[in-house]
């Protein structure tokens, strides 16, 4: 299956981090599609999760100190889970240092298959090497999409799970418009691997 002629939902998850006696929880979900290679505007899913009554890493990014009072009110996963169905069983997946996602979508849903997954962080590091920085923010300001993510969710900002989804999503765009990336397939995508990183760098050095 090439990757420009599927549909690939695109998926962030914003986390409560780790504090002792209390795993990491996913606080908020966001999602957005890249379909034939192209973000699709008008395809974003967001919501809160509701973690129960937990303390938050006072370190974990995003503002879920503000929205506290709204997390506490939010659906739980068990109770989104249909919604969520559609957009995540029975097409690949993608996210950025997707082993967070992969680990949440594990617990929600363990009866499920879900993927194949692309990481992005492994293909811009296979793209870019040379990056200083392969962290999604410090990406999406190198290759100019800083932009185009914020028009596409007006009023959110890094570390927001609809904004990070949509921005990941951008960087997979602009990774399937590489030349040579159009005959790419999905399962080949999903098997780069951190060593051909390391190979590329050791290689220009």
């Amino acid at each position: 299956m090439l990757a420009v002629e599927t549909s690939i939902t695109v998926i962030d998850f914003e986390t409560t981090g780790v504090v002792e006696g209390h795993a990491d929880e996913a606080w908020q979900i966001g999602m957005a599609v890249v379909r034939h290679g192209r973000v699709q505007p008008a395809e974003q899913y967001v919501s809160l999760l509701r973690v129960g009554q937990r303390p938050f890493n006072p370190y974990a990014p995003g503002k879920h100190h503000i929205l506290k009072a709204e997390i506490e009110r939010a659906p739980t996963q068990q109770a989104l889970w249909p919604a969520l169905h559609p957009w995540l069983v029975g097409r690949p997946l993608c996210a950025h240092n997707a082993a967070v996602e992969k680990k949440i979508l594990r617990k929600m849903a363990p009866l499920h298959r879900v993927g194949p997954w692309l990481d992005t962080l492994k293909l811009v590091r296979f793209a870019h090497p040379d990056l200083p920085s392969h962290t999604l923010g410090d990406v999406l300001t190198a290759l100019g999409l800083t932009d185009r993510t914020a028009a596409l969710c007006p009023g959110r900002e890094a570390h927001d799970a609809l904004y990070d989804a949509v921005g990941c999503a951008l960087l997979l765009e602009y990774l399937l418009g590489l030349p040579g990336w159009e005959t790419t397939t999905v399962e080949s995508l999903a098997r780069v691997h951190p060593m051909t990183f390391h190979r590329q760098r050791q290689a220009r050095s």
